[in-house]
């Protein structure tokens, strides 16, 4: 149930508490329960390895994430799960419901799209491509269901043996690499029943954060112009080249970067150039990210990109058409959770890196030309609040967040000082760093789940802070309208290329002890001096 209103009355409250109607735990009976769901999951951390190496082994770029959702919503109907396939109209989204009667609900998220071009066999320091051209798991989101299944599965446990309620649901964050999912569930109404939201996501040490984050928002567009052919040289003064309007439109955005505050980001690619030389293009594209610190910066940005495009279009006697491909706003992240989660943070801690996993990791630090100081020893603070905007990156995790209370934990399976969407940040992401990366996340995950399930009040306290703190003077507003659909068609092309040729390296754990068992590979391969 979620408390929605801004004041929350003391009857209210205690309304809330009987509708949930836990058995009552005192404060020692649920550190019991925590640890013993920690044990479960050090105790299945063989199940996790071989899900992240199974996965993995797939990679599968955004929209296109067929065996990687079959598999795992496989394991979760396997354990009593519910199953919503095709969410938003997406083929390969799901949601996986598990329901032991009245409680909260507490939704476990995490992406499982991989990077084009990031082929790359783990475990080895240097750059080998599996399959040249290949996509890979250049981000590690290969790693991040398959700790909240070993989380939720540990939970799932206790709470049938001790009769507590509460529901538990698994969602993919499908194509987070075109931020291209998440906005379409919140739109759709996929969270409207769920009291908060735990999302994980990769990184390179245990650690969570709450207010906003660094980073930014984004709106992504195709825009597309319509104009006529002709033959290139025997009457090009016939056509009216679509190509034209799109080198027009980006000379005139790149001019317009100029005058852009520092905080904004832009970035964009020609999707479609025409067919060959001497065909004047009629048809052309080009496609943009649009970022900013606020939403309501993003949307300048939009306006001015629509502006400029509409005078491409008629300098070069055109059409225009845009579309929006993927959103995400800002995010930020909810107080209570996370000073709940950190607690259970400092108490599972890092986890304990051998020489092996420190010699790759050093070995690929050095490899990228960044500083070897291998993985992480000492444990990341609390993030607080971003006081001083920061510009970056963007997660489509930002629609939910500014939806229902929602952190994202961040969890040590990779190696740091990488720079990210690269074949290097593949490396670690079927190795034992991953293994116990996402070990030590799910002992945490598992342990916070039962802090809210145990303890109603703190779901009540997380919905204050998210109506009276973070929506106090900004309301949510959707980027996509109820026109806009998922650009499902994207990758699919690449896919149908690719995915025959890495069908022969998918792991079979029935005879495998480990993917890199399977592909061979001395753990950890370094280069000789």
């Amino acid at each position: 149930m979620q408390i929605r209103k801004t004041s929350l009355l003391l009857a209210l409250v205690f309304v809330c508490h009987l509708t949930f109607g836990q058995k009552s735990f005192n404060k020692k009976q649920i550190e019991k329960l925590k640890n013993e769901a920690s044990s479960i999951v050090e105790q299945n951390h063989k199940q996790t390895q071989v899900m992240i190496d199974k996965v993995f082994s797939f990679a599968e770029l955004g929209f296109q994430e067929y065996e990687s959702s079959k598999y795992l919503t496989g394991i979760l109907k396997d354990n009593g799960f519910e199953i919503v396939e095709s969410v938003s109209g997406i083929p390969t989204a799901w949601f996986a419901k598990w329901s032991n009667g009245e409680g909260p609900t507490i939704a476990l998220g995490s992406d499982v799209d991989c990077i084009p071009k990031a082929s790359q066999y783990p475990g080895v320091a240097y750059h080998k491509p599996m399959v040249e051209g290949a996509p890979g798991h250049g981000e590690g989101h290969n790693s991040g269901i398959p700790l909240n299944i070993t989380a939720v599965l540990a939970v799932k446990q206790i709470m049938e043996r001790e009769n507590i309620g509460g529901t538990l649901i698994l969602w993919p964050g499908i194509a987070e690499e075109l931020v291209a999912a998440k906005a379409w569930y919140v739109r759709d109404g996929l969270f409207d029943d769920i009291d908060l939201c735990i999302f994980t996501h990769v990184s390179s040490n245990l650690s969570v954060s709450y207010g906003q984050a660094s980073g930014t928002g984004l709106i992504s567009v195709e825009y597309s112009f319509d104009g006529e052919a002709a033959h290139g040289a025997g009457a090009p003064w016939r056509g009216r080249s679509a190509l034209d309007a799109v080198e027009l439109m980006n000379v005139g955005w790149n001019y317009k970067r100029e005058h852009l505050h520092p905080l904004k980001r832009s970035h964009s690619i020609i999707t479609d150039g025409g067919d060959q030389p001497n065909v004047v293009p009629s048809k052309a594209s080009i496609w943009y990210y649009f970022r900013d610190v606020t939403y309501e910066g993003i949307m300048d940005m939009y306006e001015s990109a629509n502006n400029i495009a509409r005078g491409a279009a008629l300098m070069t006697d055109t059409e225009m058409s845009s579309r929006i491909l993927g959103t995400a706003w800002p995010r930020h992240f909810n107080k209570v959770i996370a000073e709940t989660m950190y607690e259970n943070i400092k108490m599972v801690g890092l986890p304990e890196w051998d020489e092996k996993d420190q010699t790759l990791a050093k070995a690929v630090q050095e490899e990228v030309g960044s500083n070897p100081r291998g993985l992480s020893t000492r444990l990341s603070s609390l993030g607080l609040p971003v006081t001083q905007p920061v510009s970056g990156g963007s997660d489509d995790i930002g629609d939910v967040s500014w939806k229902i209370p929602t952190v994202t934990m961040r969890f040590p399976s990779n190696i740091p000082g990488l720079q990210g969407h690269h074949w290097s940040n593949a490396i670690a992401m079927a190795t034992p760093i991953a293994h116990k990366g996402a070990t030590a996340g799910a002992r945490v995950e598992a342990m916070t789940i039962l802090d809210f399930l145990l303890n109603p009040e703190l779901v009540d306290q997380a919905w204050d802070y998210f109506n009276n703190v973070q929506s106090k003077d900004t309301k949510y507003q959707p980027m996509i309208s109820e026109d806009d659909m998922p650009p499902t068609y994207l990758n699919q092309k690449i896919m149908d290329q690719f995915r025959p040729q890495l069908e022969k390296f998918y792991y079979d754990e029935t005879k495998f002890n480990s993917y890199l068992e399977q592909l061979g590979i001395t753990y950890p391969t370094v280069k000789k001096d």
